[in-house]
C-alpha cells in the first residue's frame, strides 16, 4: 500500500538493499492480494483464476508486471516474508497456492518457496473491530444498513468512478480489475455499485469479510502451516487488567486515533441474541487489543485449528529454531507503532527490525539448501 511517497514501513526496508516491497491494494480481498504478489514477483499479468473471477464478478485478469521483482524465485531461491495485519494473512494464502500449484503456468510451486513468514500484529483469527464499525456478527460477510462502513463503501465506490488518474497514482485501493470507472461502465454503472447490485462490496471480495472472526476462520480452514517454513510472530498490545477490567493502558502511549478504538474494543460484547462465531467463544479471551487487532488473533493461527505455537520471553529460550512452529512475542504498542512513522516507535522500531533482518540473515536456513535467499518481502496492511 502507497500513500504517495510515504514509505508504508517507516524506512526499515532500507535497512537491507534485498529488501522488496510490493505495493498491493488497501481494500482488496487477502485473496486477490496473494495473487498479485505471486506476479509482482515472478512478473506477468496477474491472474485471479477464472473461478473466482466470475464468483465475484471481476476480470479474470489485471494488471502487468513487465519485469518481476525477483523472477528466479523458487524452492532454491526462497524468500523470507515480513506481513504487518493482513499482510501476514496474504502470505500465509500465497504459500498454500504455491504448495496448492494454483498458478496456471507455473507445475513446479511449492511450500518451500517460502523460507520464513514474520507477522507484524498479524491479523490471524479475526477482530473484534470489524464488528464495531460495522460488519454484521450474524455472518461475518455482509454490512449494517447504517454504519461507518457504509460511508467508506460509497466514498471508495465515487473515487474508483470518477478514477483521476494523478490521484489513483497517490493512492490505489486496489479495485482497478472491478472495472467500475466512468469510463467503462457510465453513470449506470455508478448507481449499480451504490445500489449494492455489482462491484467488490457486492460480492464480498474485499478486505473486511476476511477480518471478521468468520472469515477468518473460513480462510484458516484451508491454510497450514508447513514442516519446511519458519514462523515468527510480534502481537502488539496496549491494555492491561484493573480491578478485573480490560482498559487501556496508558494515555501518552498510545496514538491519540488508536486510544477509543482501545477502549472500545476492550469492552466489546458478543450480541447475546447472536450465536457466537466458533464453539467455546468468550468476550474476556477478545478484550486485550492493540486497536484495531485483539491479541487473540495476533500471537499464531488458532481457529478453527490451533496451530503449533511456542511463547518467546527471551530469544535464548529458543536456539536452535524449529521450522513449523509459531515463535511469538507480545510488544507493548498499539497497532501503527511499527510502521508509517519511525519517531514515534524510537529505539523500539531498530530493535524490532534489526532483529527481524538479523534473524533472515543468520538463523534462518534450510538445512537441505546450503544458500541463504536473496531477498525479503515486507507486505503491508
Amino acid at each position: 500500500m502507497r500513500l504517495g511517497g510515504l514509505s508504508y514501513f517507516a524506512g526499515a526496508e532500507k535497512k537491507d538493499e534485498r529488501v522488496l516491497v510490493p505495493d498491493l491494494g488497501s481494500l482488496t480481498s487477502v485473496y486477490d492480494r496473494a495473487r498479485e504478489l505471486f506476479y509482482y514477483l515472478k512478473g506477468g499479468q496477474v491472474d485471479y483464476g477464472e473461478e473466482h473471477s466470475v464468483a465475484c464478478g471481476h476480470s479474470q485478469f489485471g494488471r502487468i508486471y513487465e519485469q518481476g521483482h525477483y523472477p528466479e524465485w523458487d524452492e532454491d531461491h526462497p524468500i523470507h516474508f515480513v506481513g504487518h495485519s493482513a499482510g501476514a494473512q496474504v502470505v500465509r494464502v500465497l504459500q498454500q497456492m504455491l504448495a496448492d500449484k494454483a498458478f496456471n503456468g507455473y507445475e513446479n510451486t511449492s511450500e518451500n518457496w517460502v523460507l520464513s513468514i514474520t507477522a507484524l500484529s498479524g491479523a490471524f483469527n479475526g477482530t473484534t473491530r470489524t464488528y464495531l464499525d460495522g460488519m454484521r456478527p450474524e455472518d461475518g460477510k455482509t454490512m449494517k444498513a447504517v454504519c461507518l462502513l457504509q460511508l467508506c463503501r460509497l466514498g471508495v465506490i465515487v473515487y474508483d468512478w470518477l478514477d483521476i488518474p494523478w490521484l489513483k497514482a497517490y493512492y490505489n485501493f486496489g479495485f482497478d480489475h472491478f472495472g467500475i470507472s466512468w469510463k467503462k461502465v457510465g453513470i449506470w454503472g455508478l448507481l449499480n455499485c451504490i445500489l449494492g447490485n455489482t462491484g467488490p462490496f457486492a460480492s464480498g471480495d474485499w478486505i473486511l469479510p476476511d477480518l471478521t472472526i468468520q472469515g477468518s476462520m473460513r480462510l484458516n480452514s484451508h491454510l497450514h502451516t508447513f514442516p519446511n517454513t519458519f514462523y515468527f510472530s510480534y502481537a502488539t498490545k496496549r491494555t492491561r487488567k484493573i480491578l478485573g477490567l480490560t482498559v487501556p493502558s496508558s494515555v501518552l502511549g498510545i496514538h491519540p486515533l488508536f486510544f477509543i478504538r482501545v477502549l472500545q474494543m476492550s469492552q466489546w460484547r458478543h450480541p447475546p441474541d447472536v450465536p457466537p462465531p466458533y464453539k467455546g467463544y468468550r468476550d474476556e479471551d477478545w478484550q486485550d487489543n492493540d486497536g484495531a487487532l485483539n491479541i487473540m488473533s495476533m500471537t499464531h493461527p488458532r481457529l478453527p485449528i490451533e496451530h503449533p505455537s511456542h511463547y518467546v520471553v527471551s530469544d535464548a529460550d529458543c536456539q536452535p529454531l524449529e521450522p513449523g512452529i509459531w515463535y511469538y512475542k507480545m510488544v507493548e504498542a498499539d497497532h501503527m507503532l511499527f510502521i508509517v512513522n519511525r519517531e514515534r516507535a524510537g529505539v523500539q522500531f531498530d530493535l524490532i527490525y534489526d532483529s527481524i533482518f538479523q534473524r533472515c540473515r543468520k538463523h534462518v536456513f534450510r538445512k537441505s539448501l546450503p544458500t541463504l535467499p536473496n531477498n525479503i518481502v515486507a507486505d503491508d496492511e
